[in-house]
Formats: structure tokens, C-alpha cells, sequence
């Protein structure tokens, strides 16, 4: 008859299994290894709509099946139906943008690797058919990577803290994306706003040139007269043509972060800003603040102590980067039953794994001091944005107090001189052309100062770049469980 041999696998400090309840052992060490190893319902996308919430206190979808996507298309439309605000329109970004989406499906993607990292490692099996003379002998094996399974706890930490830091870089693309959406928003009205008024002074200019060619030729208006009245007017109909331009470019980014295309592109704009606030935010406190909830900060830390975790599995497995063991039960009809046990492993003659091991302690070292760099350079982002969110708010307050109120008082004392016959239309006109650099200049301090409120509100909560995950190279001792 012919002989079995048969392996089975072992977990740390576990008697062989020969019977029932040695296999229940067996059993229950699978079972506590593999117990929370589950996808995500929602694909790790929870913790990024909670994050969305509380900073944005707007929705986060993903559509994952064609009804899905119509609900949400008609939920843009529908906001699109009315003139935009800057709060819909980071609604519509959030919901609508592509890129956006793309790395919500990526949380997906590692999600399944987390759980891939925390399976038990498949046994092998070898077959085999042996013939000599009478005697014939049938082999079965099952080996298991051991120095895996001793390693999975470290590495399935490992690779949870890795899902972690993605969920965190999502939610910093998130606010990041919020925060380009606010600031291409107050770009785009401001925009459009000036391309009202240089179009307006265009015509101004026009009817003050057409007047000035008519009083030229019945000989009331000199050459020079004319000819500065048609300089002012080419210098006018340039600044339209450029403020239009500036118009359709601002107008289009906004477009790209909205995920906009076809006929979505003639959403409406308010026709101009929003007024600035009565008082600046008097902000105390603000690096103690950015400290407990900046996301680049929070992640540098847990970066660093996913590296040292990684630290340590690479010590646990430095000299047993490759352990199998086996069960061996043979039998044949020409000599007595054969029992007994096997383990087989590397002999650590040319690597003993100081390498990976500096490496570890060289990545954890990187972490560490990365993560100080973080909170050091957030910290000065804080005080760079709060000072210029103040200067961006008095400016913009000094042209709405005084620049522009005092433009507006000569203007009405030349129309009444205008009236009274006292000043000719010419110098009426050419005190409008001098409250043209007013009017732009205050339109765009108004334009700096939203946007440097955009700013500080996203330097409280980070920094996008330096809230990614670290490189899967980065992840190395985590690798050492795989016998790298």
C-alpha cells in the first residue's frame, strides 16, 4: 500500500494537531487572525463624509451604479438652477467632480489591500507518484509560511494605519478641493464683475470720442482735444478686451472644479461680490488651534507611528524572514508507519538583516523629524494667513470707507458744476475716467480679501501635500512579513 505524507500548519507556542481538539485550536488561531479582516461597506468612504461634514458642513456622495448617478445629477442640476453661491458651489464640486471621485474609488482599492494583508497566507501542496519495483508510494504535502503568520498581527496594524493615512489625505483632497472651489468662485464674480464696468466704461469712452469727432469737425474742439478723447477711448476698448479674457479664463476653472461640461457651462453668477464683513475675525489662539486640528499634522504623527510599528515587525522577522513547518505521516507495505515533524528555514549566513533593519530605523528617523518639520512649518502658515487675511481686510475696508466714497464725492460736485454750466462734459468725462482706477482696485481688494479668507480657513486644517501617505517604498518594514 502506499505511503501519505502530510503537513499541516502551526501558530507560535501551539502543540502539533492530532486530533479533534488540537484541529479546533488550529482553527480558533485562524479564526483570531482573520476575525476583523472585512471590506468596508462603503468602501473606507465614512470617516471622509464625517470629516466633510464637520469642517465643510456639506454632503459627500459616490455614485456606484447608474441610478445612484442620476440621483446625483439631478441634485446638481437642480443647484445650478439658481444663481450659484459660494456654498453651492463647493456642493457641486464635492458632488460632481471627477478627479474627486477618482480618488474616492481609490479608498476602495486599499481597503482591499488591508484585508488582502490580513488573510493567512495560502498553504501550498505537493503531489507526488513514486514507483520502485512492487512498491508504490503516493506523497501529499501542505506547507505554511510561518515566519507570515507570526508577522500577520504587526503587518495587518501596519496596513490599517496605511488605510488610516489615506482616509486622511482623502479628506484633505476634499478640503483642498473645497478651498480651490471658494477661491476660483470669488475670482469668477469679481471677474465678471469688472468685465461689467470696463464695459461700461467702453462705451463711455465711445460716446465721448463720437462727441469729440463731431465738435472736432465743426471746428469747437481742437486736434489735441480730439486726440486724446480717442487715445482714452482704444485705451478703453483694450482694458474691456483683456477683462473679458480675464473673465472666460476665471470663469472656466471655476467650470473644471465644478466637473462641469455641455450645457451645465451657462451656470449664472451673482453680479458681484458679497460685502465684507463689519469686523475681521478676532482669532485667538490660532497655532494651538491648527496644532489640534490641522490633518497634515495628525497624519505626520500617525506616520511616524506607523513606522515604528513597521520598526518592529522588521526586528521580529530580521532572522526569520523564511519559516515553514510540516506534519509528516508515511506509510508503505514494505516497512513499519513513519511519523514525525519537519521545520525548514534559512540559515542566516550572508544576511542577517541588518540592512532592512537600518533601513527601518533610517524611515522612522525620516518620519519623525518630517513630522516636527510639519508642525513647525503649520505653525507659520497660521500667523502668514491670519496677517494676511488682516491686511487683505483693511485694504479692502479703506477703498469702501474712503477711496471710493471720496471719488464718488467729487464726481458729484463736478455733475453739479456740470449742471450749472460751470465745467464743460469733457472735464465731466475725465473726472469718471479718473474713479476708474478707484472702482478696479476696490473690486479687487474686495476679490483678496474672500480669498485670503479662503486661505486661513484651509491653513487651519492643512496642507494637502504634506497630509498624503507616505510611498509604498516608505512601507518597507511592513514588507518583512512577506520575507523581503
Amino acid at each position: 500500500m502506499g505511503s501519505i505524507t502530510e503537513g499541516v500548519a502551526m501558530t507560535p507556542n501551539k502543540i502539533l494537531p492530532g486530533g479533534r481538539l488540537r484541529r479546533l485550536a488550529l482553527a480558533s488561531a485562524a479564526l483570531w487572525l482573520t476575525g476583523c479582516a472585512s471590506l468596508s461597506p462603503d468602501g473606507g468612504l465614512q470617516p471622509v463624509r464625517d470629516a466633510t461634514r464637520q469642517h465643510l458642513d456639506q454632503e459627500l456622495a459616490l455614485p456606484r451604479d447608474a441610478q445612484q448617478q442620476d440621483e446625483l445629477a439631478r441634485r446638481v442640476q437642480e443647484l445650478l438652477a439658481q444663481p450659484l453661491s459660494e456654498r453651492s458651489a463647493v456642493q457641486v464640486a464635492l458632488l460632481n467632480n471627477r478627479g474627486l471621485r477618482a480618488s474616492l474609488h481609490a479608498l476602495g482599492v486599499a481597503d482591499a489591500d488591508r484585508v488582502q494583508a490580513s488573510r493567512l497566507p495560502n498553504p501550498g501542496f505537493s503531489f507526488a507518484r513514486l514507483k520502485k519495483g512492487d512498491e508504490r508510494e503516493i506523497e501529499r504535502g501542505f506547507t505554511l509560511d510561518l515566519a507570515h503568520v507570526i508577522a500577520l498581527p504587526l503587518a495587518r496594524r501596519v496596513e490599517d494605519r496605511r488605510f488610516a493615512a489615506l482616509q486622511r489625505a482623502t479628506v484633505m483632497e476634499v478640503l483642498a478641493l473645497a478651498a480651490e472651489t471658494r477661491k476660483a468662485y470669488v475670482a469668477a464674480v469679481a471677474a465678471e464683475q469688472m468685465a461689467r464696468y470696463q464695459q461700461d466704461v467702453r462705451e463711455s469712452a465711445e460716446a465721448g470720442a463720437e462727441l469729440a469727432a463731431r465738435l472736432a469737425r465743426i471746428g469747437n474742439f481742437s486736434k489735441l482735444q480730439q486726440a486724446r478723447e480717442q487715445g482714452f477711448h482704444s485705451e478703453a476698448v483694450l482694458n474691456a478686451a483683456r477683462a473679458e479674457q480675464a473673465r472666460v479664463a476665471a470663469r472656466e476653472r471655476l467650470t473644471r472644479l465644478l466637473g462641469l461640461w455641455g450645457a451645465q457651462t451657462q451656470f449664472q453668477l451673482p453680479e458681484r461680490l458679497p460685502d465684507l464683513p463689519q469686523q475681521p475675525d478676532a482669532r485667538e489662539g490660532l497655532e494651538q488651534l491648527a496644532m489640534a486640528q490641522r490633518l497634515d499634522v495628525q497624519a505626520a504623527r500617525a506616520q511616524m507611528e506607523a513606522t515604528a510599528h513597521g520598526l518592529g515587525l522588521t526586528r521580529v522577522t530580521r532572522l526569520a524572514s523564511a519559516l515553514e513547518l510540516g506534519w509528516t505521516h508515511n506509510t508503505s507495505n514494505e516497512a513499519p508507519r513513519q511519523t514525525g515533524w519537519e521545520i525548514g528555514f534559512e540559515i542566516p549566513l550572508f544576511d542577517w538583516g541588518e540592512a532592512r533593519s537600518a533601513r527601518a530605523e533610517s524611515l522612522y528617523l525620516q518620519s519623525a523629524n518630517r513630522a516636527v518639520q510639519t508642525a513647525i512649518e503649520a505653525r507659520s502658515e497660521v500667523r502668514e494667513a491670519y496677517l494676511g487675511y488682516r491686511a487683505a481686510y483693511d485694504i479692502a475696508r479703506h477703498y469702501r470707507d474712503e477711496v471710493v466714497p471720496a471719488a464718488k464725492r467729487v464726481s458729484d460736485e463736478n455733475l453739479l458744476r456740470y449742471n450749472g454750466m460751470f465745467i464743460s462734459v469733457f472735464e465731466l468725462l475725465a473726472d469718471a475716467r479718473a474713479q476708474i482706477a478707484a472702482v478696479n482696485a476696490s473690486i479687487a481688494a474686495q476679490r483678496d480679501f474672500w480669498t485670503a479668507q479662503a486661505d486661513l480657513d484651509m491653513a487651519l486644517i492643512g496642507k494637502p501635500s504634506l497630509a498624503a501617505p507616505a510611498a509604498p517604498g516608505a512601507a518597507a518594514p511592513g514588507n518583512a512579513a512577506a520575507g523581503h
